[in-house]
């Protein structure tokens, strides 16, 4: 079952799930400033896969009113290749879509371009970007 982020109920699992699949290594990844910057968005775009109550995936969503964003996509390994990971992308890109999102983008981190061909299969290709970005330290420490 895919539904809303409970942060009561599913807060602990999540960031359990995280540390697990993606091995933080910067601080503004740190799963607790992450949960509460989405949630400080308030846009309903944070799911969970649920497999009896047990927090089994995630994907997150921004929308900017152009473009939207996948991001924070995570299977359990033990739960992988059983179709929850395209349940949640599924979710996500509906309820993108349903906000007027003419475009939906991801990034795959150096390293795990296997995850590529999951993306490949709903349609997502290989665009030619080069990414950049900057951290804004005074909103990432405490």
């Amino acid at each position: 079952m895919i539904t809303l982020f409970d942060s009561q109920s599913h807060r602990d699992q999540v960031i359990a799930l995280w540390k697990a699949v993606f091995g933080y290594e910067s601080a503004h990844n740190e799963p607790t400033l992450v949960i509460d910057k989405k949630l400080a968005a308030d846009d309903g775009l944070f799911f969970v896969a649920l497999i009896a109550n047990q927090v089994v995936g995630t994907i997150m969503a921004g929308y900017d009113g152009h473009r939207g964003w996948i991001y924070s996509a995570a299977v359990h390994p033990e739960h992988r290749k059983r179709g929850a990971g395209s349940l949640l992308v599924s979710q996500a890109e509906r309820a993108l879509t349903g906000r007027g999102c003419m475009k939906i983008n991801l990034q795959i981190v150096a390293g795990n371009e296997s995850v590529a061909a999951f993306y490949a299969s709903p349609g997502y290709a290989v665009e030619q970007r080069l990414s950049m970005g900057k951290r804004i330290q005074e909103n990432i420490s405490s």
